[in-house]
């Protein structure tokens, strides 16, 4: 079995199988509660929803849920493999729902091809939604479903695989075509792939004022022409009246080339047979039509996008399908209609040209991002999408007549979008997402283990990190090849075999001479050398690595040591700290310091609230810190915690004005922020809820991690070492392989902003 196949299951049958669940919204604890939720006071909801269906709105959870519903004849690459082979997709579909817009989902597997049987289903279970999204059937019944039930119901239905990438596309050809300064009614459009989605984007294209005799549509047999016979009634519609067959021929002077097919049908000499400034949207996944590299290569005034995430103008679909239905239930719209798509296709173009926060070029790791060429197309994880393409949808949807409900204030509805989104997952892959786009060389200390092979296979493979692994190579190859492991091309350092006497003297040197007026011999420094603890902090002193992961077996002090001795703290700190993500359905947690200093100083707090809010902003998140106690703003007079902490406060107000933080305060004050800002207005917080606890002693941030862990009411990320001159990070001991990798991503997102320094 291979090593994705593997990972791939491990991942949807691990814990509760597959990823989705339902979770309880309203009280339950208590009989009462009961009562009201099921019989006998659910009669009355009931009732009221008899007298008036609209009111199924007002007292169901119908307005904030799709039907993602398949019926697995057309899934992802895999083609006709039955509706429940397919759940699995539809699962994921509803988990990008939930993460991007707070959308909830339902997905409905029909067993079901005939196309009339599987939209009498589809109506008769629509009461149960407010919006339908259809999802991987194929051409052309997926046109015919669709239309009836547009027809028929008076909900959203939107199939996404049609017109997800033709409203992505259409974004970003109306930013190229301004680029290149051309016009729609001018342009020569090749289109390869007749299926649902290059229907619905020629469609939306000549909506936009490409004209209908410049488009030219390729399927597997050729150019669709008079020439043709046997054609379906949907390909009929784009049949050209040129007299050309290939390809080939068709993309002579072409403006714009849309492939939706398959892998390498496009050959360089295509590419420069097109007109000057050539559109190339190559969106075949994973691999597109021709590669980005072949096609820039002969063409430098091309823009080109992909549906990949590793080239510049990645058409992905998830810009538009979350945020668009968010819009459309949030005015209760009865359809998605032609001038919904484009109002999100003319929002995303418009959100392309503005200006591009440093948030969301730090997630890239660009010191600037810039309307451009290589920048047509919104980037996922910009927070401004939810605000932006929902509330160009709401707004169409209400100026066109199809909105049952208005929105009486756009500002407030813009925050109370802002408000739906949770950064716990988010979080996650933005961090992951920051270190692709400068993956470094980490070293793993302790590689002989099974789930520290499984995560630097994982952070190749995705580009997270490139390995260095440090143990056994007999041991480390065996485990790789026993388990069918994808790390024969990382490199294995063996203490014992592979490295010179040469580099262990070096190495033993560098640390006698950092160690000698503290009791170190050289002798006992070259015997540290085959330590691997020892020898991986020297790799990343001397520059051979970048960042250094171990603790995994080990005590978190024994691990520390070596790091400590090598590569040293800052000189600007007196102390590291630790700090540990709680990712909670309310957002991220930042809690320090909960591994490192004991009974902390005034200015150790400080030291560890500087380091700590640094950190944060690596995330791309500002830090709103809260200085904890069990007192609030001097009502205890004696002596202890309060008073350090509130000394803290005071030299961290003087010397870090721009800082947002405050204390002494409880943990409950600094988690509700109207009520702190009730009772002591002064605050340096206003009435936000603080995002990040610095605690007053190591027993109190332990514990709180270690109880909002076990409870299960936040993951925790971490422990993240705070102020070492260079990126050290010890795991907690028996670490999962999900924690291994986190802790990877964040050392990379380290080691990148150590080299902007």
């Amino acid at each position: 079995m291979s090593t994705l196949k593997s990972d791939s299951l491990s991942y949807h049958k691990k814990g509760r199988p597959g990823k989705i669940e339902v979770i309880p919204t309203k009280p339950h604890n208590t009989q009462y509660d009961l009562s009201l939720a099921y019989t006998p006071g659910v009669a009355e909801p009931c009732l009221e929803i008899q007298k008036d269906a609209n009111n199924a709105y007002k007292y169901t959870a119908k307005g904030n849920l799709v039907g993602v519903i398949s019926n697995g004849t057309a899934v992802l690459g895999l083609g006709d493999i039955g509706a429940e082979a397919g759940k699995p997709v539809m699962e994921g579909k509803g988990l990008l729902f939930k993460i991007f817009a707070d959308v909830d989902v339902f997905d409905i597997e029909v067993d079901e091809k005939d196309p009339k049987k599987l939209i009498e289903v589809v109506k008769a279970i629509a009461p149960t939604f407010g919006g339908i999204n259809l999802e991987d059937i194929k051409a052309p019944e997926c046109f015919e479903i669709e239309e009836t039930l547009k027809k028929e119901l008076n909900i959203p239905v939107f199939h996404d695989d049609q017109h997800g990438t033709a409203i992505i596309s259409s974004a970003g050809l109306i930013n190229a075509v301004e680029i290149i300064g051309k016009s729609m009614g001018d342009l020569k459009v090749v289109v390869n792939g007749a299926g649902a989605a290059a229907v619905s984007c020629t469609r939306l294209y000549i909506s936009l004022g490409v004209k209908p005799e410049n488009v030219v549509m390729c399927d597997s047999r050729g150019v669709l022409n008079r020439e043709r016979t046997n054609l379906n009634k949907i390909k009929e519609q784009f049949v050209t009246n040129r007299k050309i067959n290939t390809l080939e021929e068709a993309m002579v002077d072409a403006d714009v080339f849309l492939g939706l097919s398959v892998a390498d049908v496009v050959t360089k000499d295509m590419v420069g047979s097109m007109a000057k400034d050539p559109i190339v949207f190559a969106m075949a996944n994973p691999n597109p039509e021709i590669t980005y590299e072949d096609a820039t290569s002969v063409r430098d005034d091309i823009i080109m996008a992909t549906g990949r995430s590793d080239y510049p103008n990645q058409i992905n679909n998830v810009l538009g399908f979350p945020f668009i239905f968010r819009g459309a239930l949030d005015v209760r719209a009865t359809s998605i209609n032609e001038e919904m798509k484009i109002a999100a296709a003319k929002a995303l173009a418009e959100l392309a040209k503005e200006y591009v926060p440093e948030i969301v070029a730090k997630a890239y790791n660009k010191k600037n991002i810039v309307f451009g060429r290589e920048y047509i197309i919104p980037k996922p994880f910009d927070p401004r999408l939810i605000t932006t393409v929902s509330v160009a949808v709401a707004k169409a949807a209400i100026e066109t007549g199809v909105a049952r409900k208005k929105i009486k204030s756009w500002t407030a509805y813009k925050q109370e979008l802002t408000d739906r989104l949770g950064f716990d997952n988010k979080l996650i892959m933005e961090i992951r997402n920051k270190a692709r786009r400068t993956p470094k060389r980490v070293v793993f200390a302790e590689a002989n283990n099974f789930k520290i092979l499984k995560a630097a296979q994982f952070v190749n493979r995705e580009g997270i990190a490139k390995p260095i692994l440090l143990g056994d190579e007999k041991k480390i190859k065996a485990l790789i090849k026993d388990n069918e492991m994808e790390l024969n091309d990382v490199q294995i350092i063996d203490l014992h075999k592979n490295v010179s006497d040469e580099k262990r003297r070096k190495f033993a040197k560098i640390l006698y001479e950092k160690r000698k007026r503290k009791g170190m011999t050289y002798n006992e420094a070259v015997e540290k050398m085959f330590n691997r603890d020892y020898f991986g902090a020297m790799m990343v002193e001397t520059g051979e690595a970048d960042a250094f992961i171990s603790g995994f077996s080990r005590k978190y002090s024994s691990t520390i040591r070596p790091a400590l001795q090598i590569i040293g703290i800052k000189e600007q700190f007196n102390h590291i700290a630790g700090m540990y993500i709680m990712l909670s359905k309310q957002g991220p947690l930042f809690l320090a310091d909960t591994t490192v200093n004991m009974n902390p100083a005034a200015q150790t707090i400080v030291d560890t609230t500087i380091l700590t809010a640094a950190q944060i902003r690596l995330f791309n998140i500002e830090p709103k810190i809260a200085l904890l106690s069990y007192s609030n703003f001097g009502s205890h007079k004696g002596k202890g915690s309060p008073v350090r902490v509130r000394e803290a406060a005071k030299i961290l107000h003087e010397t870090q004005p721009d800082l947002i933080v405050d204390g002494e305060m409880q943990a409950n004050y600094a988690l509700n922020g109207k009520l702190r800002n009730k009772r002591y207005p002064f605050n340096k917080l206003g009435d936000a809820d603080a995002n990040t606890l610095i605690f007053p002693n190591l027993s109190s941030g332990n514990i709180t991690y270690k109880v909002l862990q076990s409870l299960g009411t936040a993951e925790a990320i971490g422990p993240i070492l705070m102020g070492m001159k260079k990126p050290v990070h010890i795991l907690q001991r028996d670490s999962s392989v999900r924690e291994i990798i986190n802790m990877v991503a964040i050392a990379v997102v380290d080691a990148q902003a150590a080299d902007e320094e």
